[in-house]
């Protein structure tokens, strides 16, 4: 959310904003808002200052026995009451529009971030690992042998629809141990403090990490009022939703291994084949809050850390900081992850680490306090270290063999019992 003293300050600058990601400019709209909002309190404000001092006078008027002031008197406190109780409806209405409108707007981009229309022009930092050149024209993690019998989009369909699997037999003892490979690795080699948190929220918390009220059709809602959650970025920021944190505790790093949902919605047609866009996913998330000083530095250590994970698998990646017109909703700096899928020949992402700046703690409340000063809102980070899905996407198709099997990355083995590879024909071996 935005904070309406740097609107006031520079509004200008609000609207060039705005006008990198290719939205009109707002600030003349939120500021006569904000002006009318203003007015109103300070009218009632006024009216009950007024109310306060006719009551004084009542006791006066009536001990001296002037009537007729006493009744003036009278009067002019009830209609007070009555003005007051209008003008901070009033008041009350207009703040709601004025929060209402500034919810919806996203975040401001980084200086640093690149102008552009669309993913098309985002830009390459660095790529990492050489694909693989095959013997053989490699297939899609669904057309491989080794796998396909232990991706069940039959079952899938039949139990929920389109855009779901059942895993089954090695392929998700894979899954599973990729979960656990990243979810170890980010809490022993990395810094990160593991929970584990519900995957259905109120409101409050859709609202504080951003997905509402402007995303509402991208997520799934309970009939009871509860949201199943996109990613576990809503839950691990809301963790501090309204605390006060002291300094010396600060960085918090977070992650958790959790079920995500999403409904996909604009997406019809596209990825339609395989698990590469589901309903229903896992992903190990990271989160951080920072001093705001702190966390351009922390953008990059988090990167990092997702980075890491596709180094240890020894998949080929690319990464990428996206630009103006890419850029999500909340954050002010993204670097996308993209993994090499030799059965698409090409990258696809597999991982978005951002900065939000202190956009989310805005709307959640969260600050820290430096020793003696008044409470700051913290910056908030969050990024994918991995969508676990879309890495056994990549594993697979990476270390296809041409007879349909499938080698088992040695730092997996450990979690596989030891096995070094998956047959054609499914099994462990």
């Amino acid at each position: 959310m935005h904070d309406i003293r740097t609107i006031r300050d520079n509004p200008a600058a609000f609207d060039a904003g705005l006008k990198r990601r290719g939205l009109p400019a707002q600030a003349a709209e939120i500021l006569e808002i904000d002006a009318q909002r203003r007015a109103d309190i300070h009218a009632a404000e006024q009216a009950l200052a007024d109310r306060n001092a006719a009551s004084k006078q009542i006791g006066a008027a009536k001990a001296s026995g002037d009537e007729a002031e006493f009744e003036r008197l009278r009067a002019l406190v009830a209609d007070k009451k009555t003005e007051i109780a209008t003008l901070e409806a009033e008041a009350k209405q207009v703040s709601k529009q004025l929060s209402t409108l500034l919810l919806t707007l996203p975040n401001l981009p980084a200086d640093d971030v690149p102008d552009g229309a669309n993913e098309d022009d985002n830009v390459e930092i660095r790529r990492i690992g050489t694909p693989r050149k095959f013997a053989f024209t490699p297939k899609e993690h669904f057309e491989v042998a080794g796998a396909a019998k232990g991706l069940d989009f039959a079952t899938a369909g039949k139990l929920s629809g389109a855009r779901f699997v059942v895993l089954r037999g090695a392929i998700n003892r894979l899954h599973r141990a990729l979960g656990q490979f990243m979810l170890n690795t980010h809490v022993d080699q990395n810094g990160f403090d593991e929970i584990w948190t519900p995957v259905l929220v109120r409101d409050e918390a859709m609202y504080g990490s951003g997905q509402l009220p402007k995303f509402a059709e991208d997520s799934y809602r309970t009939e009871n009022g509860w949201w199943l959650i996109p990613t576990a970025e809503v839950t691990l920021v809301n963790s501090e939703a309204g605390n006060i944190i002291d300094e010396t505790s600060l960085p918090i790093r977070l992650t958790a291994h959790s079920q995500c949902f999403r409904s996909e919605a604009g997406s019809a047609g596209r990825d339609t084949s395989g698990m590469l866009r589901q309903h229903q996913f896992e992903k190990v998330e990271m989160v951080a809050f920072t001093k705001p000083e702190d966390s351009a530095a922390e953008l990059e250590r988090m990167t990092k850390c997702a980075e890491g994970i596709l180094d240890a698998l020894e998949i080929p990646y690319r990464t990428v900081v996206l630009c103006t017109g890419d850029l999500g909703f909340g954050m002010r700096k993204t670097y996308d992850i993209e993994a090499w899928l030799p059965g698409q020949n090409t990258y696809r992402e597999i991982s978005s680490c951002s900065v939000a700046g202190d956009f989310q703690a805005r709307r959640m409340n969260t600050r820290f306090r430096r020793d003696g000063g008044k409470p700051e809102f913290v910056h908030t980070l969050n990024g994918s270290g991995l969508a676990v899905g879309r890495t056994l996407i990549a594993v697979i198709e990476n270390n296809q063999q041409q007879d349909g099997s499938i080698n088992i990355p040695a730092v997996l083995q450990p979690y596989m019992g030891d096995k070094t590879v998956i047959t054609a024909d499914g099994t462990l071996s």
